[in-house]
């Protein structure tokens, strides 16, 4: 990790002059606020609290707690209410103005819901939780595809203090299970069926399945998506729209405490179960308000479009608590860039006028090797502002973002951050910083990261290391849900009084970062995170296997794919169909994302003396980068490196 890099000569573009003119931020005014939350954190952060968030008990101090001790709390004695600051506090102003653009799979159906028509919709469903029996501090499941209802099962929970745990509508039975299970949920709910790209998800019979496991869920409230013919618990699951018809359309929001629990959102570990990341009401939703106006320089009459599914962290942040906190305009998007055409983001942009757009490098490196033509076919006059997410982005792809998608006209926010930090911590501002291909920049207001050694001593600028934060900010994930010595373990112990993200980076002569992903075990793909041992499991289900190890390999698309090793048990021949079965097992287990892109049979995985499987080395062969191996003196098996470069070799074709 501790290594020397070549000093990157990059490209450098000036935000164009029209748009840095009306931009919130410019480069002396990012500097005076910087150094202000670096060096003055308590009033920097209480303005901010004041400013964006509305609080039915004034907090009487901003900060405690360190991550010397992991027990942070921010605006500590203030009460507020997350779909009050949403939804209620707008009506006066911006109730007649459109809060959600719905784009259907089918690019026929669209629908549009007011911030008044929202509210009544929320305050319906949150009294029909409460009718069924749901309180404060109690979990909900929430298992929905990009529609609609999916954000107002979200502030609904919200609004009665009940805390959500979303899990992504593309994960498995077995996935569901396992995080119904983990923070103990008393209900679902989900949908008859999801569609994407024409083709039906069966999430009613997925939750069916998950349910057999799961005794303590005691209500299943569906929602009618497809109206096709489901599997249906008389005594357990309920209609959606009879919820809503039934429900009172006013609901008293329940003022909680600015530290009490606000979600819960599962991300992978490289090793043991997914993590229940735990995020409070206060910081969190001070954080994701501020930097969604600052670095997407949000304006009021802009129309916002994050294409993210609300699954994942990004679709909390920057589809519904950010946007929403700010009475902006989001779109959620059911479908996915390629349907019924490779021109469906950019005719959508068209359709609904969107001023800022924000994806991910997996979509625009899918787009992009399609070729301009389905760009240069629509307009896209309307967009000022391109944001990207969920892992870095090749300065090549970077440039045809700008020139192809945004003509030249449009800055582009690469941003960097996690399910962990809850909003954007390293990334341009528009009007304030020089945009550079395949560079995050610099550092959001309150954040200081630094670049570390194996030790946990700061490194030198070009030189590549582990990605610490030496400060808390207010976005900060409280916990890991149920376990605090996990994330105590995972976060703290390696580097003491920092957070360590997990990540490795670089940091160039003019101060601006450069992210090069994941340190540990877990492998992104099409920024999803997949933890190693989660899909090693899957593998090892199937009786056919006695070992398994996966690894992560670059993917033109995807940005990283599933690399697995598999040796099977002494009675089994490998075979094409075999290998077919167990890419059908993954699937199956935890979701298509999870899908191994390749399987290379072996005898024997390389082991440490101790034990270990060696993952550097797997990689290294996967990757076909052998010339140098490294280390290998603590093998105890040494011959079984030549024997996996023997059969690599065999498959140079394989990506």
């Amino acid at each position: 990790m501790h290594t020397e890099r070549v000093n990157i000569m990059s490209k450098h573009y000036e935000v164009p002059s029209t748009f840095a003119k009306k931009a919130y931020i410019n480069e002396a005014l990012y500097q005076k606020w910087y150094q202000q939350s670096i060096d003055e954190p308590e009033t920097f952060w209480g303005e901010r609290a004041k400013e964006f968030i509305s609080w039915h008990t004034p907090f009487e101090a901003v900060k405690s707690g360190s991550f010397e001790k992991a027990d942070m709390r921010w605006f500590i004695g203030g009460k507020l209410n997350a779909s009050f600051n949403c939804l209620d506090r707008h009506l006066k102003d911006n109730g007649k103005k459109v809060a959600i653009i719905w784009e259907g799979d089918d690019p026929n159906e669209t629908r549009k819901i007011t911030y008044k028509e929202l509210h009544e919709l929320v305050s319906r469903f949150a009294n029909g939780l409460k009718n069924y029996g749901i309180q404060k501090g109690d979990r909900v499941c929430i298992y929905l595809p990009m529609i609609p209802e999916v954000a107002i099962a979200m502030l609904a929970c919200a609004r009665i203090g009940a805390i959500h745990s979303v899990v992504f509508g593309g994960f498995s039975s077995d996935s569901l299970k396992t995080r119904i299970l983990d923070s103990d949920c008393k209900m679902v709910i989900t949908a008859d069926e999801g569609i994407r790209a024409g083709k039906k998800i069966a999430l009613k019979e997925n939750t069916d399945a998950a349910l057999k496991g799961c005794p303590n869920v005691k209500k299943v409230i569906v929602v009618k998506r497809t109206g096709n013919p489901i599997h249906w618990e008389k005594n357990r699951d309920i209609w959606y729209h009879e919820v809503i018809e039934g429900g009172d359309p006013q609901c008293e929001p329940e003022m909680i405490d600015s530290d009490d629990p606000l979600f819960i959102l599962y991300t992978s570990g490289s090793t043991g179960r997914p993590k229940g990341v735990l995020h409070t009401t206060g910081g969190y939703l001070v954080y994701v308000a501020m930097t969604h106006k600052y670095i997407f320089d949000y304006h009021e009459e802009d129309i916002y479009w994050c294409t993210a599914d609300v699954g994942w962290i990004t679709g909390h942040s920057y589809i519904i608590y950010g946007p929403l906190a700010n009475a902006a305009t989001t779109v959620m998007f059911e479908g996915v860039p390629h349907y019924p055409s490779f021109s469906r983001y950019w005719e959508i942009v068209d359709k609904h006028k969107v001023n800022i757009f924000y994806t991910a490098p997996t979509a625009i490196r899918a787009l992009r090797r399609e070729g301009d033509l389905f760009v240069s076919k629509t307009s896209r006059k309307s967009l000022k502002l391109l944001g990207t997410v969920g892992e870095p982005i090749n300065p090549e792809v970077w440039e045809w973002y700008y020139q192809v998608v945004g003509e030249g006209r449009c800055p582009i926010v690469d941003t960097w951050w996690q399910t962990e930090t809850g909003g954007i911590l390293i990334s341009p501002l528009p009007g304030a910083t020089a945009l550079k291909p395949g560079s995050a920049t610099l550092p959001f207001f309150g954040i200081e990261p630094e670049i570390v050694d194996e030790t946990g001593k700061p490194i030198k600028t070009n030189t590549s290391g582990k990605l610490v934060i030496k400060k808390p900010w207010p976005g900060f994930m409280k916990t890991i849900y149920g376990d605090h010595q996990r994330f105590i373990d995972t976060y703290f112990k390696e580097v003491k009084g920092v957070y360590l993200t997990g990540d490795g980076a670089h940091r160039d002569e003019e101060g601006d970062y450069w992210i090069s992903g994941r340190n540990d075990d877990v492998i992104k793909v099409s920024g999803h995170r997949l933890g190693t041992e989660e899909i090693e499991s899957s593998l090892l289900e199937h009786p056919a296997v006695s070992e398994a190890a996966v690894v992560a390999i670059p993917h033109e698309i995807k940005g990283e794919a599933i690399y697995a090793y598999v040796s099977t048990k002494a009675e089994i021949e490998p075979s094409e169909n075999l290998k077919q079965e167990l890419k059908r097992q993954v699937r199956n287990s935890i979701g298509p994302i999870a899908t191994p892109e390749e399987i290379q049979w072996t005898e024997a995985l390389p082991k440490t003396r101790s034990g270990k499987i060696m993952r550097r080395l797997l990689r290294k062969v996967a990757r076909n980068e052998i010339e140098d191996l490294g280390d290998v003196s603590t093998l105890s098996n040494p011959f079984v490196i030549e024997e996996l470069i023997r059969e690599r070799k065999k498959n140079q074709d394989i990506p």
